[in-house]
C-alpha cells in the first residue's frame, strides 16, 4: 500500500506562492506549528482540514492524492493500490482515531472525492468540522454516531446519510468498535 505525499504538495503550492507558513497558517486558522508538521508529514491532517487548505490555495481536494499522470477519462484502483492517510491528528494535535483512504487518485479535475473511512478508536476528543461542498456517508460496517451541528445521529451498517458540509460535524464508532464508512466529499 502506497503513501501520498500530501505534505510536499502544499509545500509545493505555498513556495509556489512565496507564503510562509504564518502566512499560510493566518489565512486557514490553523497555527504554523500544525502547517509545518503536514508539510513534513509528521502527521496527516482531516480531510475537513486539507479541503480548507484546498480552498485557500484555490485547488480541487484531489489534487493531493494524485500522481503526475496523464488525464484520463476513466479509472480503476485495484484494492491492493489504495493509499491510505495514517496518523490523521486534529488542529490540536491529538489522535482523531480514523484513518482514510483515497479510493480515486488517478483521476484529476474530479466533482466528488471518494475515501473509505476506518474509526479504529474511540476519540478522546469530539471536535467537528465544517467546510465546503457536501457529503455522502454510507456505514458499510459497525455502528456510528455522527455529531451533525447540535444533533447526534446514529447510524447502523446500511444506513446512509447525505448533508451540507458547512454544518459542524464528525462521525464517531458508536460504542469504540471498528466502523468502515463510504464517504464521498465534494467542494
Amino acid at each position: 500500500m502506497r503513501e501520498f505525499n500530501i505534505g510536499a504538495k502544499i509545500k509545493k503550492l505555498r513556495l509556489s506562492k512565496k507564503l510562509t507558513l504564518q502566512a499560510v497558517a493566518k489565512e486557514t486558522g490553523f497555527s504554523p506549528a500544525l502547517i509545518s508538521q503536514i508539510e513534513n508529514n509528521n502527521v496527516s491532517p482531516p480531510i475537513a482540514t486539507l479541503s480548507r487548505i484546498a480552498k485557500f490555495f484555490d485547488v480541487k481536494i484531489g489534487v493531493f492524492f494524485t500522481e503526475d499522470e496523464e488525464e484520463c477519462r476513466f479509472e480503476v484502483v485495484r484494492s491492493h493500490e489504495r493509499k491510505t492517510i495514517h496518523r490523521v491528528i486534529s488542529k490540536a494535535g491529538t489522535s482523531q482515531g480514523y484513518s482514510y483512504e483515497s479510493l480515486s487518485f488517478h483521476k484529476q479535475n474530479k466533482k466528488m472525492e471518494p475515501f473509505l473511512l476506518s474509526i479504529t478508536e474511540k476519540a478522546l476528543e469530539e471536535n467537528t468540522y465544517s467546510h465546503d461542498g457536501e457529503e455522502f456517508l454510507f456505514v458499510m460496517k459497525g455502528a456510528a454516531e455522527l455529531v451533525l451541528d447540535d444533533k447526534r445521529i446514529v447510524l447502523e451498517e446500511g444506513d446512509c446519510v447525505y448533508f451540507d458540509s458547512s454544518l459542524k460535524h464528525r462521525l464517531l464508532s458508536k460504542d469504540g468498535s471498528e466502523v468502515k464508512v463510504l464517504a464521498v466529499v465534494t467542494r
